[in-house]
């Protein structure tokens, strides 16, 4: 299984497919303020980060592949904070 779930953390494993997106939604959705480490991920299949994308989980590490993690780090980083005016 490509996703370990524990209480409060989905840890991804190298490999993510579609077939991973529903587990990791339930998981989720089950579990709110639950966190995402995508850290060991090398591949990751575009329906998990739609998941990834409409839950808004912490995301507590991207991944440690240089490629992935320069795509995936402008969609799955934390909004910045403006300064109110």
């Amino acid at each position: 299984m490509p996703f370990t779930f524990a209480k409060s953390t989905a840890t991804a494993d190298e490999s993510c497919t579609v077939e991973d997106a529903l587990s990791l939604l339930e998981f989720l959705l089950a579990n709110p303020g639950a966190k995402v480490d995508l850290g060991p991920c090398a591949t990751l299949h575009t329906a998990v980060l739609q998941v990834l994308l409409a839950v808004k989980p912490k995301i507590i590490a991207l991944p440690r592949e240089a490629f992935l993690r320069r795509w995936l780090s402008p969609a799955l980083a934390p909004p910045v904070k403006r300064g109110s005016k």
